[in-house]
This record gives structure tokens, C-alpha cells and sequence, in this order.
């Protein structure tokens, strides 16, 4: 045995006389024991099995016992309170920590022995633990193997480590590539109505302390954004005096009755909506229409209102109100720096951006849409917001087509804003905006005059930030020029995004000065 290996192995020894310390908690413990310094350093960190296993093949643990040394290692309970054992300590029993817990009552119950698998609970790969801990809302199908699953859909799931620790508690989906999404990581909390109106009312509270204008000027916001307000899998949007709920699972149907109730209870809207965002897109049959499930039927029209424009939208639209409003932060940099300026909006759809741009004092404004409709609803909304045309030229075709021409006439403008959907598909051939993205920016940029600003917005979750940036510098270094970013924004605070779930920071909104 090498002098690495017999330190290890006093430190089992070590480990299972001193049964009540976590000795990852404990480095005035480990200094006292005879370890050589980086073994220390590894055993300090805050996975102990992990670092040990790095250092060691499997085959040597095993033959050496560690296993059952790591076992008791991250099994024993914490002591913080004590630097070192005190001189003649003797063992003392465990004691029980809390094991399971009743999704309906919350009441705790403890036991020594190791968790069973059954209905209702799911023992969750370390990886998998270790990630949810950190924040992250989802249970992904494939990090349960192919063991069959009894639960039924809407059935709340309780989630365990492999030692038998509770990590939270769920909503079990039969179907999708989430199986669970975590709702409480409290063993005391129970999923119902109580719960979830605690989350609408604290939803509510976030926005009034961080929108300005919230009611008044802003009359278009998220009220409830799913992961981000600890209510996974739903998104409620306000618009005016009506609500759209858009739900992302079947099995979120069951606890619907009790999330209107919560809105309801705290927003008091004319009408609610719900449009049930499982449902394909193409293939299997069109998305239905928002279903009114409380309240009036609501106008055909709702206008709304956002810091000086005024926008009108359908709740009713199955693909789309007529606004998105996570993409306000982006419209208010539109209006800040639009002054003076030339301005093109290609993929314009209702106009919301060039509407920004013209409140902001630009001198020409172009929006640039494949769909007439989209330009009926902008010519809409520039009444609506009692803005003249006369500064606005509504350009109907495929976004590159459309640059190829004004480069051939030598147009030119002082801003371009390039919005594209994710996917799209017309005529047998898709655009795709991680594959396209940067032809995008290499048609745009000939048509920039020298300091022309070029605002690339994206919401594709799959299409990190630092990937845009390199397309974005793919594009400019096919078009020969020179471009800087000088602002980046995303969500705005009704969309916010819990900590340790970086899929949940999805919109990009960079602005590039152009050399």
C-alpha cells in the first residue's frame, strides 16, 4: 500500500469513530489528521465522493473499502459548532434526519432505513441532485432510465437523493422531456391551492415594486412567468383587464380551477384565457384559439398601453396576441437611440419596434414583413398611437430579398433591427436562426451607413448568448466591416429567471455600433 493509500485509510478509520461529523464541514478535523496537503484540499471541497473518485480508479476503491468509507463520510450528520472532537469522545447515536414527507399533509416522517422506490417518489441520479439543488426547476426524462413509471399526469411527485434526502416536490408529466416540474423544495409545503396562491399574490408583489408605471403607463406585462415565479410550466400574461394563461404540459390541466382562483383573488380581471401551448404546431392539426374558461368575452380588440405607445392585441390569437412583451427593454433602447436616425425593421411582424423607433424621433422608418396582415395591424397601431405614416414605408417580402434589392439602389440607414422567429418555413425552404443568423448580419451590414447601429434581438432558448455574438462576428467578417457591442439586454423584471436555470434566460437583445 502507498503512503497516499494508508492515509486514506486511516481516514476511514478516523471517519467512522467520529459518527456525528460531516468532514467536508470540518477542516479543523481534517488538519489534525495525517493527510498529506492536496488530499486535504480535495476532501475540503463540497463533494467529497466526487473528488475522491477523480483521484482514484473505481477498481482501487473498491479493493480498498472507500466505498463504504465515502458512504459514511456524506451519510453523517454536520457539526459545525465544534472546531475537533473533544479529548476522549465517544460515539453517539445518529440522529434521524428527515426522510419523507406527505405531499397532501406536509407532515414529516423520519426513519434510519434507506428510502423505497415507490408511487408517488423518485430517487434522482446524483448529477441530476446536484444541479436541482442549485436551482434548476426540471426533472428531465431522460435522468430516470427506462424504469417504467406508475404515476398518473398532474400526480405530485416527491424527489430523493440516492441516500434518501429530500431535494423537492412536484407535478409529474407522463409525455413530454420534462417528467417533473419542481414546485417547492420545502418538505413542509404540500402543492394546492394554498401554495399556489401564495405564489400569484408574491408574483403581484415583484411587479409592483420593479415595473414602473405598472397599471397606468404599462398596461401589457407578465404577471406570472412559470420557473421564474416557482410555478413551473405556467405563464400568465396581462393585457389590460384580461389575462392569458398559456399552458406547457396536459398535466398542469388538474391544478387549472385553482390558479384561476388565484388570479382571480389578486388581479380581479374582466376574463381569463387559456391557451394550451402543448398542442402541435403542424403536422398533427393547427393550434386552437385561447379558450375563455372565466369571465366576458373579451373585444376583439384590447388596446394596451407601453411608456407612450399604444398597441392593439387579440387574446383570443392562437400563435400570437400582436405583442410580446418580454421584448420591452429592447423596444425603450429602440426609443432612446433612434433620434435623427434612418431606421429598417426586418421580420417587423405588428410594428411594435417601429413604433419605438418613431416615438423616439427617427426620420424614416421601414418595416419589412412577409405577411400583408402584419402590415394591416401596424398601419393599426400607428393610429393608435396617433403617429402620421408619412414617415413609414411597409415593404412586404423574405428579409434578404429585400436587402439584395435596396444594396443594389444603394439605400442606406442609420439603424437596422433584425428580429427573426427561431424557426420559420415558406415555400420549401426553413430559416433556422443558429444556422442563419449570421447571413442575416452579412446582408445587413452593407446597407449600414458608418456609426448606423445594428440591434440583433433572438428567443431562441437553444442559441446562447456568447453563440449570437460569434455568429453575429461571422457575418460582419463576411461583410468586411467592423462591429462592436455597446449594449446587451435581455427579460425585463416580469420575466424573471430563477438561480441555477440558465435554459430560463433565453432573450438576446445586443446592439452592435457599426465602423
Amino acid at each position: 500500500m502507498t503512503a497516499d493509500e494508508t492515509t486514506i485509510y486511516e481516514l476511514a478509520i478516523k471517519a467512522a469513530l467520529v459518527p456525528t461529523t460531516k468532514l467536508a464541514a470540518r477542516p479543523a478535523l481534517l488538519k489534525k489528521l495525517p493527510l498529506d496537503r492536496s488530499i486535504q484540499t480535495k476532501l475540503t471541497g463540497h463533494n467529497q465522493k466526487r473528488c475522491l473518485a477523480q483521484q482514484w480508479p473505481r477498481s482501487d476503491l473498491l479493493a480498498l473499502g472507500r466505498v463504504r468509507m465515502l458512504r459514511a463520510m456524506s451519510n453523517y450528520g454536520p457539526s459545525d459548532q465544534e472546531s475537533s472532537p473533544p479529548s476522549g469522545y465517544a460515539p453517539r447515536e445518529r440522529a434521524s434526519k428527515p426522510r419523507r414527507t406527505s405531499a397532501t399533509s406536509g407532515t414529516i416522517h423520519h426513519s434510519n432505513s434507506e428510502p423505497r422506490v415507490r408511487r408517488g417518489t423518485l430517487r434522482i441520479p446524483s448529477d441530476a441532485a446536484f444541479r436541482m439543488r442549485a436551482g434548476h426547476p426540471w426533472v428531465f426524462r431522460d435522468t430516470l432510465g427506462s424504469r417504467p413509471m406508475r404515476d398518473a399526469p398532474g400526480e405530485i411527485v416527491e424527489l430523493f437523493e440516492a441516500e434518501g434526502e429530500f431535494i423537492g416536490r412536484g407535478i409529474y408529466d407522463p409525455e413530454g422531456p420534462i417528467a417533473v416540474r419542481i414546485v417547492t423544495r420545502d418538505p413542509n409545503e404540500p402543492v394546492d391551492a394554498q401554495a399556489i396562491l401564495r405564489r400569484i399574490r408574491a408574483a403581484q408583489q415583484l411587479r409592483a415594486a420593479l415595473l414602473p408605471g405598472e397599471g397606468t403607463e404599462l398596461t401589457a406585462y407578465r404577471v406570472l412567468h412559470g420557473e421564474g415565479d416557482f410555478l413551473p410550466g405556467v405563464t400568465v400574461d396581462r393585457y389590460g383587464d384580461y389575462l392569458v394563461i398559456h399552458l406547457f404540459s396536459s398535466s398542469l390541466e388538474p391544478f387549472l380551477p385553482a390558479i384561476c382562483d388565484g388570479l382571480e383573488a389578486v388581479h380581479k380581471p374582466q376574463a381569463i384565457y387559456v391557451q394550451k401551448r402543448y398542442r402541435p404546431l403542424g403536422g398533427e392539426g393547427p393550434r386552437e384559439p385561447a379558450e375563455l374558461i372565466r369571465g366576458t368575452l373579451a373585444p376583439v380588440e384590447i388596446v394596451v398601453k407601453e411608456y407612450g405607445l399604444q398597441i392593439g392585441v387579440d387574446v383570443t390569437a392562437p400563435l400570437g396576441t400582436g405583442l410580446f412583451p418580454d421584448l420591452r427593454l429592447g423596444r425603450r433602447a429602440v426609443t432612446a437611440l433612434a433620434k435623427g436616425r434612418r431606421v429598417m425593421n426586418l421580420f417587423s411582424y405588428t410594428g411594435a419596434l417601429s413604433l419605438a423607433a418613431a416615438l423616439g424621433g427617427a426620420t424614416e422608418v421601414v418595416s419589412v414583413d412577409l405577411a400583408p396582415k402584419s402590415h394591416a395591424r401596424g398601419r393599426r397601431n400607428l393610429q393608435l398611437s396617433q403617429m402620421s405614416e408619412s414617415l413609414h414605408e411597409f415593404i412586404t417580402g423574405d428579409a434578404l430579398a429585400v436587402m439584395a434589392r435596396m444594396a443594389d439602389r444603394q439605400r442606406r440607414f442609420d439603424m437596422i433591427i433584425l428580429d427573426p422567429p427561431a424557426f420559420a418555413q415558406n415555400r420549401g425552404q426553413t430559416f433556422s436562426v443558429q444556422r442563419d443568423y449570421r447571413e442575416l448580419v452579412q446582408a445587413a451590414l452593407p446597407l449600414c451607413n458608418s456609426g448606423a447601429l445594428l440591434c440583433c434581438a433572438s428567443n431562441a432558448a437553444r442559441f446562447t448568448q456568447e453563440e449570437m455574438m460569434i455568429e453575429i462576428g461571422n457575418g460582419s467578417g463576411r461583410a468586411r466591416r467592423h462591429m462592436r457591442i455597446v449594449e446587451q439586454l435581455g427579460l425585463p423584471a416580469d420575466f424573471p429567471v430563477p438561480v441555477g436555470f440558465p435554459d430560463g434566460n433565453y432573450l438576446k437583445f445586443l446592439i452592435g455600433a457599426v465602423l
